[in-house]
């Protein structure tokens, strides 16, 4: 600890109109700008206590070169990326690995080439891999033994152990999800996802770009349709290495092709995102978990905190999305690649359009009733992926050059009082890229974070607001403004 910072109460402050962005709704400005308010994060039905100390929590906005990658986003090449993966045929898990033109193998050493050229380009920055292993019958949708493979292409950064995943699956299905000879082109499901890894990596890679802090893998897996295997093998194999590999945050890219629902409603500007609440069952020990029900820290889980950091930092005039965080694991009756990386104890999220076209997705290609079914490139929105992947591109470079997050925060509870004191411990790459720490919190029926304070390069701090009232979070902020995911304090006595 470097010293205790009191930070006396200032006047109370005018009241600000307080607004509610989540679900996202929003009209451009005169510019094409995102209209804001004046509190962007606040929530009307969460206006006590009032804002006393600090000021409002504002939308980080992209720096230059964010910009100029989030500008050299092609949906040109994102449209190339899923026709050529739906001409495959079919990309289901269980088909052809032998064909040059037909089936997984095929799909997969597409996309290798196509991280290799990539890598090609970046002067030795990229790394490409397919890693995997043979699934053995498992009595339900594997029947035979079948190799599961993973592409892997990964941009290291100067921070040693830091690594963030953003991901979509190559494999595809139809209707009958045993089905691997018939046609399953799944433009939406996931080629959409897919070449949101690809285009990014494309961009990021290149050596006009400074490399970032954190490294960056851009995944494409197999095996999802069949049972999230690709997914499964890739996160225990980052979990088992020694040492175990610090997955400060993966995101998830499964159907986000299209923002027209069955019933013609579209939101081309939104992009849903699913965060689980409590970890996984083993992930958290008994203890913690109780603390955390009692404390009311179920919505301040790693995996909601990377959420709440997403919006913050994806939503603005370059990526023109508004970003709807929707708190629970997936949708019903289905499943995605971040569930095995949340088993495994990483903070994971899962990005899925506005509204599904049901007619599109694990559907045989025909014609009934004059209705055309199937998952292809047609039903998609080649600009609205490109603007899906500008989300993503926003939240992985804001991650990657951030500080990381503090560990170990804690909240003095040894007493009654109406202060709140503050600890933590520096990230686990230290505290040379730390400028400062800020505190943030929000009122306890909030979503997100709505005020903030900077109170310094400290490890400790008395903050006069009560912690009764308030949620806190602790964030630290790099010199050059990337600010890292906020941590929930847990009490100690």
């Amino acid at each position: 600890m470097r010293f205790q910072l009191g930070l006396a109460q200032a006047a109370l402050a005018a009241a600000i109109p307080l607004t509610s962005r989540n679900p996202a709704s929003f009209l451009l400005d005169s510019r094409g700008s995102i209209a804001t308010t004046a509190a962007p994060f606040a929530c009307p039905a969460s206006s006590w206590p009032p804002n006393t100390i600090g000021k409002a929590n504002e939308p980080q906005q992209p720096s230059a070169e964010l910009a100029s990658i989030l500008a050299h986003v092609d949906p040109r090449r994102i449209e190339a990326t899923i026709k050529k993966l739906a001409s495959f045929g079919t990309r289901h898990t269980l088909s052809t690995q032998t064909s040059k033109t037909r089936g997984i193998g095929a799909a997969r050493d597409w996309i290798h080439a196509e991280y290799q050229r990539y890598a090609d380009a970046s002067d030795g920055r990229l790394t490409v891999k397919t890693i995997g292993y043979v699934q053995e019958p498992d009595g339900s949708r594997v029947p035979f033994a079948t190799r599961i493979s993973d592409v892997v292409a990964t941009l290291k950064g100067t921070d040693a152990n830091r690594l963030y995943v953003v991901s979509g699956h190559y494999d595809s299905r139809n209707t009958d999800v045993m089905d691997y000879e018939s046609d399953a082109p799944g433009a939406d499901d996931d080629a959409s996802g897919v070449a949101v890894s690809l285009e990014l990596a494309r961009i990021i890679s290149s050596p006009r770009y400074p490399l970032p802090k954190a490294s960056i893998a851009f995944v494409a897996v197999a095996g999802e349709e069949q049972g999230l295997y690709g997914a499964q093998f890739l996160a225990q194999t980052y979990a088992n290495s020694t040492p175990r590999v610090n997955v400060e945050g993966m995101l998830n890219n499964d159907i986000v092709g299209s923002p027209k629902g069955d019933d013609g409603v579209s939101d081309p500007h939104v992009i849903r995102l699913f965060a689980q609440g409590l970890p996984p069952i083993g992930v958290e020990n008994s203890a913690r978990r109780e603390s955390r029900l009692q404390i009311g820290g179920e919505n301040d889980t790693p995996a909601r905190n990377l959420a709440k950091f997403i919006k913050e930092v994806s939503e603005n005039a370059a990526t023109q999305m508004r970003v709807s965080v929707v708190y629970r694991l997936d949708r019903y009756l289905r499943g995605g690649d971040h569930r095995p990386f949340l088993e495994a104890g990483y903070p994971a999220v899962r990005f899925t359009e506005p509204n599904e076209d049901y007619a599109h997705q694990h559907q045989d290609v025909r014609v009934e009733g004059g209705k055309q079914y199937g998952d292809l490139p047609r039903f998609c929105d080649f600009d609205y992926v490109a603007r899906v992947a500008r989300v993503n591109g926003a939240a992985l470079w804001s991650l990657a050059n951030s500080p990381g997050a503090p560990t170990n925060a804690r909240v003095n509870t040894t007493a009654l009082s109406n202060d709140s004191i503050l600890y933590w411990d520096p990230p686990l790459a230290g505290e040379e890229n730390v400028a400062a720490y800020e505190v943030v919190w929000r009122a306890t029926s909030a979503p997100f974070w709505t005020d903030v304070i900077d109170v310094g390069l400290v490890n400790q701090v008395t903050i006069n607001l009560s912690k009764d009232n308030v949620l806190f979070g602790v964030r630290a902020r790099s010199a050059d403004g990337f600010r890292g995911v906020a941590v929930l304090p847990f009490p100690v006595s």
